[in-house]
């Protein structure tokens, strides 16, 4: 029902910025929770950020805390991730993920997000 698309991604060096972009359509929540994950090569998909779409609540990981920051556009139903200070270990792939306001839910879980994102690459180079 929900459809992601992510959108933003590229190469830039260490201590450089960029934003991430990611278009929800199709069926959406009111009281859902958008989020980005981040997998690098060989390693686990890793929580980054969430919003809650109703009362606007973010969450970090502590990774990224302080230099990452994930906004809303309500009209464009399109959730940001704003990197500063971006380092070589933030290289990963970033997928944008919807979970819904209904059943067991873990914030920083992936099996608790049943919507997903292609993925958009991002690369830091030292």
């Amino acid at each position: 029902q929900v459809q992601l698309v992510e959108s933003g991604g590229g190469l830039v060096q260490t201590g450089g910025s960029l934003r991430l972009s990611c278009a929800a359509s199709g069926r959406t929540f009111a009281s859902c929770t958008m989020a980005w994950f981040r997998q690098a090569p060989g390693k686990e998909r890793e929580f980054v950020s969430a919003l809650h779409w109703r009362g606007g609540s973010t969450y970090y990981a502590d990774s990224v805390k302080g230099r990452f920051t994930i906004s809303r556009d309500n009209a464009e139903n399109k959730v940001y991730l704003q990197m500063n200070s971006l380092k070589p270990e933030d290289t990963a792939v970033y997928y944008c993920a919807q979970q819904p306001p209904y059943g067991t839910n873990v914030l920083g879980a992936p099996s608790s997000y049943p919507y997903w994102g292609q993925g958009t690459q991002v690369t830091v180079s030292s």
